[in-house]
């Protein structure tokens, strides 16, 4: 794991294979049972506020599951709020102190195929933000970068990398480039987010 946390142009925090083999295994399990046709749903069916943004499909986790256990990604990505990882990013910016109370997580497994990228936007009701990134090897795909406009600033999307960033900061992701692909193949970007949110405000300060 190579972690980087970095101040410019925005606080935020870079990790190369966040995730052990044990932990890729069960999210890739997930991830291909969920690449069946009519699991992933368009924009606007299973997740509002995403029409006219983007064209990649998704499924909001903790609707689909009524029982968090059966989900393998629900489970695992339950790390980024691992205590050791999460004081680690409050020493280096005191500023993200609510971090530590964050108590209201919605989870999104998203892929995008050929053509499909997502407009500028910021998930500004949302206080933090994360994003984990996973495609075949070797990947078969060109674009996908996460980009920032206002800073002039993106990140290329590799296998198993990890991103966290507030809320606030726009984003937004180049138009993924397959050819010869069927879309349910698989060959695209694929992208958990967590929404992170403090609920309950009593409990903080």
């Amino acid at each position: 794991m190579n972690i980087q946390l970095l101040d410019n142009p925005f606080p935020h925090v870079l990790i190369e294979n966040f995730y052990n083999e044990k932990e890729l295994s069960l999210i890739q399990e997930e991830i291909k049972f969920l690449s069946y046709p009519n699991k992933l749903y368009k924009p606007g069916v299973h997740h509002a506020g995403t029409e006219g943004l983007t064209e990649s499909r998704a499924l909001h986790l903790e609707k689909a599951y009524t029982i968090p256990e059966l989900s393998n990604i629900l489970q695992v990505t339950k790390k980024t709020l691992d205590i050791p990882f999460i004081s680690t990013i409050v020493n280096k910016w005191p500023q993200l102190l609510r971090i530590k109370y964050v108590d209201m997580i919605i989870t999104k497994v998203r892929y995008y195929h050929n053509n499909e990228g997502y407009e500028p936007h910021t998930d500004i009701k949302h206080e933090f933000l994360t994003f984990s990134y996973f495609h075949t090897i070797p990947k078969k795909f060109s674009g996908g970068e996460l980009y920032f406009p206002e800073y002039n600033y993106q990140i290329e999307c590799s296998h198993n990398t990890f991103i966290l960033f507030p809320g606030y900061v726009q984003h937004g992701v180049k138009k993924v480039l397959i050819e010869d692909s069927a879309y349910w193949n698989g060959d695209g970007r694929y992208c958990i987010s967590q929404f992170m949110a403090v609920k309950n405000s009593d409990k903080y300060g």
